[in-house]
Formats: structure tokens, C-alpha cells, sequence
């Protein structure tokens, strides 16, 4: 017995004690937490649903661009079966909050989507950011790309128009928008509007990261006006079988444009959206016209196409 016992306490001063409290600074930060990769994502168990369908890394982005249609188009978009949207603009590539959570997080935001569905998100704003294609590639370099544009004269109106009534039901003050568009009777460059319109400039960023070929441009203002020929070309540029047609739209002339027709249900974008621009002065429209004139055209060689502007 008395051999056992000495035999007990031998091991036990010989075996390293367990750690009690965390490294000291000088032992070196703790390993970064694992990211989820694209091929890991399919088989998280905890994006899994009971139905077969689960959570996936999204295949398309529509990455803007604000006030050109995106809400429009993810909307169009998901009358198709073989699509799967998120909801809310997720801001993961462009908001540092966000993009710090992983890819883990990013993940926890979309939908659940069955194998044969793809998986889209909407962002308006990672067009113009600086730092968002590469983060992109660096996920996906793959990832299908949609960019709705309308008329920049006709977004910045629609930009401030936004801004105006945001802060008119908020009571705080605003600026005319002669104010803000002009100043010292030349074209405010100050005003950030103006730079989501220069889309030359965020369209060569993004070709850096992407071949053209991956990134799809709908015109903003023919969808307005006629929605099924610009989803026709969205579903051949994602390969996707034909399935949107007419009489998924209608047109509601209470609020001036297409509204949507999916098995039976009807439903229109929020009253948010088709708001009559401010009257602005010919003069001023003249000023935007000519300062987008030459922006425009070096868009139109990047692009390899024109669109019906100014």
C-alpha cells in the first residue's frame, strides 16, 4: 500500500501543472481565429437547415450603384428559382465593423438556399470603395458581378433627393439643392454625389481584380422604363435558365412604374423609391451635363459600350 502511494505522489509532482490563467504578453499572441473559406463554407453543419437547404457565401454581388436601381434589380432577381437573396445590405466588404467579424459572420448573413440555388447580396456602396475589389478576389475570384447604373446627372439628383427627405422627417435643416451642387457658380467637387457619379474612376479599381467579362452592367434607366429585356440579359450573363418573362411585371400608374407579379402575389418597391426630383434650374443642369460629358466617355471605353446619357 505504502509503495502505491509513493508511486501516486512521484507522478503527480512530475506532471506539468494545467494553466490556470492566460499567456503572459511575452509568450506571443494567441493564434488568429480560423475564416471560413468558399470550399468550407458548404459544409458548416451550422448553416445547415432541416429542409436540405443551408447557408452560403454569395455567388453574385450586385456592388452598386447608390440610387442606380439595386434594390430594383434584387428584387427582379429573386423572381427567379433558382436564386437566393439577402434581405438587407450586409456592408461586409466596406465596413471595417463588419469585415473584422470574418468570413464566418458574413456567412450567418445570408440565406438559406438549396443546392441548386445561387446566393446574391446587395451592397450599393462597395462600388465606390477604394478597398473592396480586392477583398472580393481575396474571397472569390470567381464571384459574378452586377453594377446597375443610371444617368449620373438623374442618380446625383436622386442622391439628394434621398438625403432631403431623410432629414426632413428627422426635423433637421437641409440645403437647397442649388446650394450643394454649385459653389461660386461652378460645380461643387466637394459634394460626395458627384464622386459615385464618376464611375470611370471606381470601374478601374474594380478592373484591376476582375476581368470584364465578370462584371455585368445593367442599364438602371432602360429597367426603369422596360424591366424584362435588361433581366433577359441578366439571366444569360449568370447562366441561368429562362424563367423571368412579362407577366412577371405590370405597371402600376398610381406610382409611375413596374411592379412585380410572383405566383399570384403582387408587390411594388417601398414609396422610398420613383420620388419626384427636386425642379433644378436649366442653367445648373447645364453645368452637370458638360462636367459628366468627358467622365462619361471614358466610362463608355472601359465598358465597350454606350448608354443613352445627358
Amino acid at each position: 500500500m505504502a509503495a502505491v502511494l509513493l508511486g501516486l505522489l512521484l507522478f503527480a509532482m512530475q506532471s506539468p501543472p494545467l494553466p490556470s490563467r492566460p499567456a503572459a504578453a511575452d509568450e506571443g499572441p494567441p493564434p488568429p481565429s480560423p475564416t471560413l473559406s468558399p470550399a468550407e463554407n458548404a459544409s458548416s453543419s451550422s448553416s445547415s437547415h432541416p429542409n436540405g437547404s443551408r447557408r452560403r457565401l454569395p455567388q453574385i454581388l450586385i456592388i452598386g450603384v447608390r440610387k442606380g436601381g439595386t434594390r430594383a434589380l434584387i428584387e427582379m432577381l429573386s423572381l427567379h428559382g433558382a436564386v437566393a437573396a439577402a434581405q438587407n445590405e450586409v456592408h461586409f466588404f466596406d465596413w471595417e465593423s463588419h469585415f473584422q467579424k470574418g468570413l464566418s459572420w458574413y456567412l450567418s448573413q445570408m440565406p438559406y438556399a438549396f443546392p441548386d440555388q445561387l446566393t446574391v447580396e446587395k451592397t450599393p456602396a462597395y462600388f465606390t470603395s477604394s478597398k473592396v475589389p480586392k477583398r472580393v478576389h481575396e474571397m472569390n475570384p470567381d464571384m459574378k458581378l452586377l453594377l446597375i447604373l443610371r444617368d449620373p446627372t438623374e442618380r446625383v439628383l436622386s442622391d439628394y433627393t434621398q438625403v432631403f427627405y431623410n432629414r426632413l422627417q428627422k426635423h433637421k435643416r437641409y440645403q437647397p439643392v442649388e446650394a450643394v451642387l454649385v459653389k461660386d457658380g461652378e460645380i461643387n467637387l466637394g459634394y460626395k454625389a458627384l464622386n459615385r457619379s464618376l464611375y470611370y474612376v471606381h470601374m478601374q479599381n474594380w478592373l484591376k481584380y476582375f476581368p470584364r467579362a465578370s462584371i455585368h452592367v445593367v442599364d438602371g434607366d432602360e429597367l426603369i422604363r422596360d424591366p424584362l429585356p435588361e433581366m433577359k440579359k441578366v439571366e444569360r450573363f449568370l447562366k441561368l435558365a429562362p424563367q423571368i418573362n412579362a407577366l412577371n411585371f405590370y405597371f402600376n400608374k398610381t406610382k409611375g412604374f413596374y411592379c412585380l407579379r410572383e405566383h399570384g402575389r403582387e408587390r411594388c418597391l417601398h414609396d422610398s423609391k420613383g420620388r419626384a426630383h427636386p425642379r433644378v434650374a436649366p442653367a445648373i443642369l447645364q453645368k452637370l451635363y458638360r462636367f459628366f460629358h468627358e467622365p462619361n466617355r471614358k466610362f463608355f471605353e472601359l465598358v465597350g459600350r454606350t448608354f443613352n446619357w445627358n
